[in-house]
């Protein structure tokens, strides 16, 4: 019996007279989920992939520059965006020459200038529902009136003159 395994076919001794079906691998869990914000990156492969050493990270999170997360033990946890947020501060310093007081700053500036972007997003969707709230009530409005009844129109002024006289 020939099982496949996926879209590139039998792997490695499935398909031969005898072999059992491998079993397939379980999808991860449904919460689980990897981000460029999960902390996945121990301290000496971050220190790789930003080409920093080690200690430099340490500094910079005892600077509150890039505060990495921590596990149980206490060690650190890197994420991707961490890393992109050290090659950052590499940069600033070095190539445009700002020392690290100027760095945290510019990162506070940034992080607040998202939070209040994030935050006009919000009211903006805010605003659109209650406006489209307000149309739908208007509607239903418009909708319950009688249409029985005949609007009234004011007489339009005429120079003719008209005698009443009641019947006997």
């Amino acid at each position: 019996m020939i099982h496949d395994s996926g879209p590139i076919g039998p792997g490695i001794g499935e398909g031969l007279p005898g072999s059992a079906p491998r079993a397939r691998r379980a999808a991860p869990p449904p919460h689980y989920v990897l981000t460029e914000d999960t902390p996945v990156y121990v301290i000496s492969v971050a220190a790789e992939l930003s080409g920093l050493h080690p200690q430099t990270l340490r500094q910079y999170d005892r600077l509150g520059l890039v505060c990495p997360d921590r596990t149980a033990g206490r060690g650190r946890r890197y994420s991707a965006r961490d890393i992109q947020q050290l090659r950052e501060v590499q940069r600033l310093s070095q190539d445009e020459g700002i020392n690290l007081a100027g760095i945290k700053r510019i990162i506070e500036l940034e992080n607040q200038v998202t939070a209040l972007q994030s935050r006009i997003a919000e009211l903006a969707d805010s605003l659109e529902g209650a406006a489209s709230a307000l149309q739908q009530r208007e509607a239903a409005v418009h909708a319950s009136y009688r249409r029985d009844l005949v609007p009234y129109q004011p007489p339009t002024q005429s120079s003719a003159l008209v005698v009443w006289r009641p019947k006997r």
